[in-house]
């Protein structure tokens, strides 16, 4: 499935989206890098079969923390399920997009109409190589869940070093969740 640019939409929209606020459970805590200890930026929501992903990495100092790196702790992907609301924002940090781009589902099979801005399912089309993580829970290899673009205009971009890609991950037994890009 494709994801293709459908307008605006609002900041807590359960839809698939960039930007705006994540949906979080009750005990969520707002992830900080572990570089710079600076509050993360939110990037997306999707909304998907296993439960409901949340994408952030750090924009505190750009180009200064590893927020391309599954690993380096510059970035994070939380997998959520059951009753979720808006989160309280950080008063520090790049925490938020400018703006909150719609996502919509569309077959990749049939023509589009409008931007796309990334795809769900399938193998990543890497720019550089497979840098596919491993469950930071049980060491397995983890499943390829989708792929972001940085967006549609600049208020709505993701900072991926000028036409990078987003990978996204997750290990479903473990409710583990995984980002990382490249350029």
């Amino acid at each position: 499935m494709l994801l293709i640019y459908d307008g605006e939409t609002t900041a807590d929209a359960p839809t698939p989206r960039t930007g705006g606020v994540p949906l979080v459970p009750g005990e969520f805590v707002w992830p900080r890098c572990r570089e710079c200890d600076g509050a993360m930026q939110f990037l997306a929501h999707l909304p998907l079969d296993i439960g409901v992903v949340a994408v952030f990495f750090c924009q505190n100092d750009p180009g200064m923390c590893d927020d391309w790196d599954a690993t380096a702790g510059a970035n994070r992907a939380c997998l959520f399920s059951g009753e979720l609301t808006p989160a309280i924002v950080p008063a520090d940090g790049e925490t938020l997009l400018d703006a909150v781009t719609a996502l919509r589902l569309h077959p990749a099979d049939e023509p589009t109409e409008g931007p796309v801005l990334g795809r769900l399912g399938g193998e990543p089309d890497w720019l550089q190589g497979d840098e596919t993580p491993d469950c930071p829970s049980c060491t397995t290899r983890m499943t390829f869940t989708a792929e972001l673009k940085e967006g549609y205009d600049y208020a709505s971009s993701a900072n991926f070093g000028g036409g990078g890609r987003g990978y996204l991950f997750n290990c479903q037994p473990c409710s583990e969740a995984a980002f990382l890009w490249q350029r």
